[in-house]
């Protein structure tokens, strides 16, 4: 890291932190510095996105507490540095997340700050999303989330062995998620996605509200199986 890089600045904790975090608020301005500090030495956040840590990804990921159900089990496949996984975990103290991350240097990134944050109700685990020995490993959850990991599609395919019939898909998505939708609505439902809509949270505190592609796991057997080999089509196309 070049000597300009370590002079970027943590942009100030916004007012509006507060009223996402509460009590907990401590816990989140560590976060933002282990990211700013730890998350860009080890190439989990860019440089040029710590003045906006804030703005951009603690608080967009925080605000997913508010479509996430008290005592809900919680999987953030593809975790990377903590998000949305960390900041839901932070607002949302009564749900149990578990951090799932195939690279070693994040999941012993992750393993750090959930221990210095105390973080008891997560728990990380290393492994792709799509593989049986993961499935064995974490069973199934009530809400399995994302962020910028892959297009809808593929997303599904490994998302849906994860939630429990009954449950959901909650994805953090971008401005194209309408065109995804529109796109790869049949191949989602292959794998037991169903009504998929799109919400936004935090409208009412951030400036940009996080925008949020929800779909049900409806399910038999059959579908279980498709969206396992779903999810292997999906690994051989990445």
């Amino acid at each position: 890291m070049t000597e300009e890089e370590r002079s970027v600045e943590c942009e100030p904790t916004p007012a509006v932190a507060e009223a996402v975090f509460g009590d907990r608020l401590d816990m989140a301005i560590t976060y933002a510095e282990l990211l700013a500090e730890q998350g860009v030495l080890r190439g989990l956040i860019g440089p040029s996105e710590v003045p906006r840590l804030w703005t951009r990804h603690i608080l967009n990921c925080g605000v997913l507490s508010e479509v996430i159900d008290g005592g809900s089990a919680v999987f953030d496949i593809g975790s990377g540095a903590g998000l949305p996984g960390i900041p839901l975990a932070i607002a949302k103290p009564d749900a149990s997340v578990t951090l799932i991350e195939p690279l070693l240097r994040r999941t012993s990134f992750l393993e750090e700050a959930v221990s210095e944050l105390g973080l008891e109700n997560v728990t990380v685990t290393r492994g792709r999303a799509e593989e049986k020995a993961v499935l064995a490993t974490v069973g199934t959850a009530d809400v399995v989330t994302s962020r910028a990991v892959a297009p809808l599609e593929r997303l599904a395919g490994w998302s849906a062995p994860l939630i429990r019939v009954g449950g959901r898909l909650v994805a953090l998505k971008g401005r194209s998620v309408a065109e995804e939708i529109d796109r790869d609505r049949t191949a989602v439902k292959k794998v037991g996605i169903v009504d998929l809509s799109i919400t936004q949270c935090g409208v009412d505190i951030l400036d940009e509200p996080t925008t949020l592609l929800i779909g049900s796991r409806v399910g038999t057997d059959k579908d279980a199986a498709a969206a396992r080999r779903a999810a292997r089509r999906a690994k051989r196309g990445r």
